[in-house]
C-alpha cells in the first residue's frame, strides 16, 4: 500500500529531472575541479565528437539545440582549443568539427569523471540492483518512445 501511496504523489517525470540535474551538477563540480568548465551541451557536443567528424547541423541535432546555438558553442570551443572546423572533402561549402588533441585530451579526461559520477550514483546498490536499474530505466524510455521508432 505504501508503494502506491508513493507512485501516486510522486512523480516520476520531477523524479527522472532531479536525478539527471543531480548528476550534471556532481558533473559539472568534478569537472571544474579539474580546471574544466563545461555546460552540459558542451559536453555532450565533446563527447558525440569523440564519435567522429560532424557537421554543426548534425551536432545541433544530436545536443538538441538550435544551430544558430551550436555556431556559437563551436565558436566557444574552438576559441579553447578543443575543436576545428575544417572543408568537407566530399562537399567544399559544408564544414566539418573535429575534436583537436586537446580536446581529445578533455574528453577522455570527462569520461573518467563521468564514470566516477555514476559510480558515485550507484553507490549502495550492488550489481543485480544496478542492472535492474538499467533495464527498468530503459523499459520506460522505450515505452515514451514507441511513437517515434
Amino acid at each position: 500500500m505504501e508503494c502506491q501511496d508513493n507512485l501516486r504523489t510522486s512523480s516520476i517525470g520531477v523524479l527522472f529531472k532531479q536525478t539527471r540535474d543531480a548528476m550534471w551538477a556532481a558533473m559539472s563540480r568534478a569537472l571544474s575541479a579539474e580546471g574544466l568548465d563545461f555546460t552540459f551541451s558542451q559536453y555532450i557536443t565533446l563527447k558525440r565528437l569523440s564519435q567522429g567528424a560532424s557537421s554543426a547541423g548534425e551536432l545541433a541535432r544530436a545536443v538538441e539545440i538550435h544551430p544558430g546555438a551550436m555556431t556559437r558553442l563551436l565558436d566557444q570551443l574552438e576559441t579553447r582549443g578543443l575543436v576545428r572546423r575544417l572543408a568537407d572533402p566530399e562537399d567544399r561549402r559544408a564544414l566539418k568539427v573535429e575534436l583537436t588533441e586537446e580536446g581529445q585530451n578533455a574528453r577522455a579526461l570527462t569520461e573518467r569523471i563521468g564514470e566516477q559520477i555514476r559510480m558515485q550514483a550507484m553507490e549502495g546498490l550492488n550489481l543485480s540492483e544496478r542492472e535492474e536499474l538499467v533495464r527498468l530505466l530503459s523499459h520506460v524510455r522505450n515505452n515514451l518512445n514507441k511513437d517515434i521508432q
